[in-house]
């Protein structure tokens, strides 16, 4: 489960103070895959970089205790003067993963051919979400964040990451992020919607769509 206690989340500049969670106590229960929707700017990336980790809330908790991956396809976590076999295995030792078969499945999934012994400021960004994406499925986790599904590569790559994706979701949750309404009730049993401050809870995703269309107006 993945829980929020009380937590707040905000940006100041000189002229403003962006508020992105007030105050929020949320659970996001093991065995349903959950969407975040919200108007543009509301804070969905914010939210779920709290969940990864990768940014800390002002005041609160986030409590995790299940293995929750970085959003799907995010190449900033990369060291950019690392080669990319070098940066497979600084996180496969990081999760105690077995070297040698996350960087065999990743130089074959990724196909980056000679670039893998490259350093990482050297790709384009479709490169790096290759890589990226190539080790969120080398290492399996509970919950996957995703946050918007970006076609990477050709048609043919890009089904092969869906069949992967696909495999993976058969015993892992998802937390998504997607304007497609379509894709979210593909993926998603659940939703969230972050309004001024608030992630509202709704027990399936129909009614919190139809709410979110209501803000768009």
């Amino acid at each position: 489960m993945i829980t929020f206690s009380d937590v707040s989340k905000h940006f100041k500049t000189q002229q403003h103070k962006k508020v992105i969670l007030h105050h929020v106590s949320v659970n996001f229960m093991p065995g349903y895959s959950y969407g975040i929707l919200g108007v543009n700017g509301a804070g969905k990336s914010t939210t779920m970089r709290m969940i990864a980790g990768t940014i800390l809330p002002n005041s609160g908790r986030i409590r995790k205790n299940v293995r929750v991956s970085w959003p799907l396809g995010f190449a900033g976590g990369f060291h950019p003067n690392m080669t990319g076999k070098d940066n497979l295995h600084f996180v496969a030792r990081a999760y105690g993963e077995d070297v040698r078969r996350v960087s065999r499945f990743v130089e074959e999934f990724a196909e980056l051919g000679d670039y893998i012994n490259a350093p990482v400021r050297t790709y384009s960004s479709g490169m790096g979400a290759r890589l990226a994406f190539g080790l969120s499925m080398a290492i399996e986790f509970d919950c996957y964040l995703v946050d918007e599904i970006t076609a990477v590569g050709d048609a043919r790559f890009q089904q092969r990451c869906k069949t992967a994706f696909d495999s993976r979701r058969k015993n892992s949750d998802v937390i998504m992020i997607s304007h497609g309404m379509d894709t979210i009730k593909n993926y998603c049993d659940r939703a969230m919607l972050l309004v001024d401050g608030r992630l509202l809870e709704f027990d399936t995703v129909e009614p919190a769509i139809a709410a979110y269309y209501r803000l768009n107006r």
